[in-house]
């Protein structure tokens, strides 16, 4: 449980962390909404205006504050050792922003190397030192995970080789000795934006690397009829299994599983969800999170307008929901809470368009 007590960090830690000044500072509507809240979460968005910024939110959507971005952004990672929150471009963007939530220093904005972009994913080592970040090497066609120095600045320290192409998401093990990277193989190269070059050629894998040295630990590539299944977000569940979500290039009428989980030295497991339910999520998962406490899996689908969760355990469906422009969905104080593209968070809406993924912050 001292894990699961890690992760689901409550109101009052992330109001002693952020200490009185922070307090001060927030307008009387924005410190209620904090005051009341079980929980805390930041997620990127873009504004009336057609601004991008990233907000602190409570689990009812109420947001706390707001920071601006440079541009977009896609995915966030928080540190629960130090606090400290990055949101990543959206590719093929070059910028992360890593910032403190309760203001207590100044933003930093970092950009990769000229022949580099971000995929919009990465995530931090446990102690806070290291963050790592899934990059596109585009002149060859290969994935890396970027290595940053959180204590200098988040200097650019080195890169592992993703042993994929398209690397989308990651995440660090609890013990911080090996790297979980979801290779959604599809080839792209900035001189074409966001168009896909090998839809017909797909190779798409999930990857364990050591995170000291990069080398391989385990790879499972989905050929044959699993070719055009782009495997795209994972997070941790209980015991150290790894849960993952896929987006399907092929033919809209073929409907295969989405969803499904592996451990360390085990196959893939994919869930053998209703048919209804697999129709309802549109060929495509958008996002996926766990509560590890409640044994909860949440997954998203913009495309099908529709949130589902799972019973960890077992896979049986728990709950489906309509939620149009689904985005975002994340560990919620009691179950999950989930943002559309529309301006919804949790039970409020609010006059901002919610990016596609939220994560809950560390006190």
């Amino acid at each position: 449980m001292a894990n699961d007590k890690r992760l689901l960090i409550d109101r009052r830690a992330f109001i002693k962390a952020a200490g009185l000044p922070f307090l001060a500072s927030l307008a009387p509507r924005s410190l209620h909404a904090l005051e009341r809240t079980d929980a805390v979460f930041a997620s990127a968005f873009r504004d009336r205006n057609g601004a991008y910024g990233v907000a602190t939110v409570s689990e009812a959507g109420e947001i706390i504050d707001r920071l601006v971005l440079p541009a977009r952004a896609h995915g966030m990672a928080t540190s629960h050792a130090t606090g400290v929150t990055v949101a990543f471009a959206r590719r093929p963007g070059t910028f992360f922003m890593a910032f403190d939530p309760a203001r207590r220093r100044e933003p930093i904005v970092m950009h990769t190397p000229p022949n580099r972009h971000f995929y919009g994913h990465g995530q931090f080592s446990p102690d806070g030192t290291i963050l790592y970040a899934s990059e596109n090497d585009f002149d060859k066609n290969r994935g890396v995970i970027g290595l940053y120095d959180a204590r200098d600045g988040f200097r650019r320290i080195g890169e592992h080789d993703a042993c994929g192409i398209g690397t989308h998401d990651m995440t660090v093990s609890e013990d911080g000795r090996m790297l979980i990277i979801a290779n959604g193989g599809i080839q792209t190269h900035p001189d074409f934006g966001r168009t896909k070059l090998n839809i017909d050629a797909m190779e798409p894998s999930l990857v364990l690397l050591d995170a000291a040295t990069g080398r391989l630990i385990q790879k499972h590539g989905l050929g044959g009829p699993l070719a055009q299944l782009s495997t795209r977000h994972v997070d941790l569940g209980r015991d150290g299994r790894i849960w993952f979500a896929c987006q399907y290039e092929g033919p809209r009428n073929d409907l295969p599983a989405l969803v499904g989980y592996f451990c360390k030295g085990d196959d893939l497991h994919f869930l053998d969800l209703p048919p209804e339910t697999t129709a309802r999520l549109a060929n495509y998962v958008g996002a996926i999170a766990v509560n590890r406490r409640d044994g909860i899996v949440g997954l998203t689908s913009p495309n099908g307008n529709a949130s589902v969760t799972l019973d960890e355990k077992t896979g049986r469906i728990l709950s489906e929901a309509a939620l149009r422009e689904a985005a975002g969905v994340a560990p919620a104080a009691h179950g999950i809470v989930a943002s559309s593209y529309d301006g919804h968070f949790g039970s409020r809406a609010s006059d901002v368009a919610w990016d596609q993924h939220i994560v809950r912050l560390a006190g």
